[in-house]
């Protein structure tokens, strides 16, 4: 499923690494877990790549960031178990910071990806130029 209309049907993580100079492990990685939630699909071989693993309309980028995060709390005394913290008990902040990690995943979760890719002719150019690919 192509996200822009005349982008590659699949890229390499050697493309990505080099068009947005970030190391081709760090991408690896990357694409390695979002292959994993199932948000991309690989492939190997001289028609493979990468591409995405369902319809852009059906990527919800808070879903996104928790996969890619792991859903990381905050502050360490939100996470299960013990917490070293001296002030746990006296602690104004644990509430504020708690609504707030809330309502950052409740912004990413009212977008998926065709929204936040609203400018294709933009993305078209970046993708499509000799520099990119």
């Amino acid at each position: 499923m192509q996200v822009y209309a005349s982008a590659p049907a699949r890229v390499s993580v050697g493309q990505i690494s080099t068009s947005y100079g970030i190391s081709n492990n760090h991408v690896a990685k990357v694409a390695s877990a979002l292959v994993h939630g199932g948000f991309l699909e690989s492939g190997r071989g001289r028609a493979g790549g990468l591409t995405l693993g369902r319809d852009a309309k059906d990527i919800n980028i808070g879903a996104v960031v928790r996969h890619l995060s792991g859903d990381v709390p905050v502050a360490e005394c939100f996470a299960a178990g013990s917490c070293d913290c001296s002030a746990f008990a006296q602690c104004g902040l644990r509430g504020p910071l708690h609504d707030a990690q809330q309502a950052f995943f409740g912004v990413l979760d009212a977008y998926n990806l065709d929204q936040v890719v609203k400018n294709r002719i933009l993305m078209d150019g970046l993708l499509n130029s000799e520099s990119a690919f």
